[in-house]
């Protein structure tokens, strides 16, 4: 149903409602598990060490720093893994169960960057039709590249920036990430691109609460909105 390599379908149904018993009956289980990740919950290898942020379980990988941006209330707006000068930023978004949604996706990433001036390029990697480009940024011009990965009920769109943009070849550990990477998509009925719910582990989430406790101001300090944990910090095995 599922494989690393996708087209398929483009129809994008309005909403993502549970089928029924007898639906679900006919259709079997999940897919047989790929290769390699991101992982649907339900097939995620164990015993391997990694940080819970809710929908999305990042693998514990040595030398790679988990940056995660949360609001006040402790829902995680964007999480960035960093290696020397690469960058790797992953979302989680709700899918139909059947179809995926990585090609509609990344026409309409292309279509965006052509109006801002950029080139994009579409190109074959490890999971199907990557999108690549320089971008103009307030820094001045940056490679990025786009991956998107489709699974059940779920679609990972990662956006390495850096090097490993620049060339896919020197991804190194945070390709790794990518592949070890776990999409835990809950049973909720949930809107066709909707971004699947992020939260703070728990140890930030009691020292973001702690300080609101603490201080007259509730906005957590920086060091609670933008944590920074090298990777060997995940705390969870799944």
């Amino acid at each position: 149903m599922f494989s690393r390599k996708r087209g398929g379908p483009r129809h994008v149904r309005p909403d993502d409602a549970p089928q029924s018993a007898a639906l679900a009956q006919s259709m079997g289980d999940l897919p047989p598990a790929p290769e390699f990740g991101p992982w649907d919950g339900a097939q995620a290898p164990e015993g391997v060490q990694r940080l819970d942020l809710g929908s999305l379980l990042i693998p514990a990988v040595e030398g790679v720093e988990v940056r995660v941006q949360a609001n006040p209330d402790g829902g995680v707006e964007q999480v960035v893994l960093v290696h020397g000068n690469s960058a790797l930023q992953l979302g989680a978004f709700a899918a139909p169960r059947t179809e995926g949604i990585w090609d509609e996706v990344r026409e309409e990433i292309a279509t965006a960057m052509k109006a801002d001036g950029a080139s994009p390029v579409e190109f074959e990697g490890p999971y199907g039709v990557e999108l690549a480009a320089r971008v103009n940024t307030p820094e001045g011009p940056a490679d990025v590249r786009f991956v998107g990965v489709d699974g059940p009920r779920w679609m990972v769109r990662a956006l390495f920036q850096g090097l490993a943009a620049a060339d896919p070849g020197q991804e190194g550990v945070l390709g790794e990430c990518l592949r070890g990477l776990v999409v835990v998509r809950d049973n909720e009925a949930r809107p066709v691109r909707e971004a699947l719910p992020l939260r703070l582990p728990r140890e930030m989430a009691e020292a973001a609460e702690e300080h609101v406790h603490e201080h007259e101001d509730p906005t957590p300090p920086d060091v609670a909105r933008n944590q920074q944990m090298p990777g060997t910090n995940g705390r969870h095995a799944r």
